[in-house]
């Protein structure tokens, strides 16, 4: 296939570029206390050594598209048990998750960036047989690079956004340049294989997987310490508000003032998506004038709000509660997974802006799995009937974990299928 002019483009445009953002990028992990020789991976540089046999990398960005793949490598590992696994993520708080959780068999390295040098260092050194990018990771010269080394490739619980889908429908040639590397495209729902389709990619390699985020499994516990947790709460009721993003805190607050006149003993845990917005959080809280406890501060629950504003512990409070909000959607931001929350016993509430999870959403309301609030004001209501009515809690999570148990059933044969594709038996 003819290379694009854009793409020519591009990777001269990187060459120029790609001394200021290795220095930026190498500072940005500093800064959040990554050692400077693992920052040093962004360039291409490993520091692990290649395992012998065969090696499968696996690429992601954020922290839920990493989390998302573990429960596939796993299952992977456990069909190919000679196989070695790569994974790169792009940040530090990627990395100590991914590293906490791990398969077998498995080495974590930050992403090189997209960029000849970082790309040619990095595939030299770990030259793998197969590669398995998740979701929207599309870097042009990674995703070409990577094809002209001979790794087979797949592209799996891939979605794009609206805007992104319009953007690569204005460069049909370099779409359809870097989708013609895949040897299996994996989308999320029928609506994503279509567009897949139309944005170049071959047809007879495009098909409808299945969201990965429904493997993740349970989230990790402490169970020391939530048994540390329990005994200070006592009988005391409680709910969860998840994942919070800048803008609904302040909805979610005001609706915890409401229950309280109800329920004066209730807690509110609230865990902002982002524990490094703590103090921002917390000024909120003291604005609502609500008495609190933070986790940072090495509190445990207690207060009419506990903020949980720490990274890998969000296992022990969905733990400490039947009901749990997710957030991320009261505004258009996308939800967030709704499978950990049903793992770990809990009901599920959330906004209606849940496209990133649109179909899974709307079959785990109709299976009584999950409920939708029509908005801020709503959540009182929807929290209160909850704690009123013990049947209707109890049968909502009952059926969350058979939804949750239900789709886990699927992955033996996602793993199944990837391994054929990549000609990896």
């Amino acid at each position: 296939m003819r290379v694009p002019v854009l793409y020519r483009a591009y990777v001269a445009l990187s060459m120029v570029l790609v001394p200021f953002v290795a220095r930026a990028t190498v500072k940005k992990l500093q800064r959040a206390d990554v050692p400077t020789y693992r920052a040093h991976e962004r360039l291409g540089n490993a520091t692990e050594n290649r395992a012998n046999g065969t090696l499968i990398w696996f690429h992601a960005a954020s922290v839920g598209e990493s989390l998302s793949v573990l429960a596939l490598m796993t299952r992977m590992g456990e069909q190919l048990p000679s196989a070695h696994f790569l994974i790169t993520s792009g940040t530090a708080t990627s990395a100590a998750l991914i590293e906490a959780r791990m398969p077998p068999r498995c080495v974590h390295q930050f992403a090189p960036l997209d960029a000849p040098g970082p790309l040619k260092r990095f595939l030299r050194h770990w030259q793998p047989d197969a590669a398995i990018f998740v979701e929207s990771e599309l870097w042009p010269q990674m995703l070409r690079r990577t094809y002209a080394s001979g790794a087979t490739m797949a592209l799996v619980n891939a979605r794009m956004s609206e805007r992104s889908i319009a953007s690569w429908a204005k460069r049909p040639r370099l779409a359809a340049y870097l989708f013609d590397v895949f040897d299996l495209i994996l989308t999320q729902n029928d609506a994503m294989a279509e567009a897949m389709v139309r944005l170049q990619a071959p047809a007879p390699k495009v098909a409808r997987g299945q969201n990965l985020k429904s493997f993740a499994g349970p989230l990790p516990q402490d169970h020391d310490l939530i048994f540390e947790a329990r005994a200070t709460l006592g009988h005391r009721p409680v709910w969860v508000a998840a994942s919070t993003h800048a803008g609904e805190e302040q909805g979610i607050l005001a609706a915890h003032k409401r229950l309280l006149e109800q329920h004066p003993d209730l807690l509110l845990i609230l865990v902002p998506r982002h524990p490094e917005r703590g103090d921002e959080v917390l000024q909120l809280i003291s604005e609502a004038g609500m008495s609190y406890s933070r986790r940072s501060s090495g509190d445990l629950p207690s207060g009419e709000v506990f903020l949980a504003d720490t990274l890998g512990e969000l296992g022990n409070w969905y733990a400490l509660s039947d009901i749990v909000f997710l957030g991320g959607s009261l505004l258009p931001i996308g939800g967030h997974n709704p499978f950990e929350v049903a793992q770990s016993g809990a009901t599920v509430l959330s906004g209606t802006h849940v496209f990133n999870f649109a179909e899974t959403f709307s079959a785990m309301e109709a299976a009584g799995a999950a409920g939708l609030v029509a908005g801020k004001e709503d959540i009182p209501a929807q929290v209160n009937r909850l704690l009123n009515d013990t049947n209707a809690r109890a049968k909502a999570i009952v059926a969350a974990k058979t939804f949750a148990n239900g789709e886990n059933s699927k992955l033996d044969t996602i793993a199944a299928r990837l391994i054929k594709a990549l000609k990896l038996t």
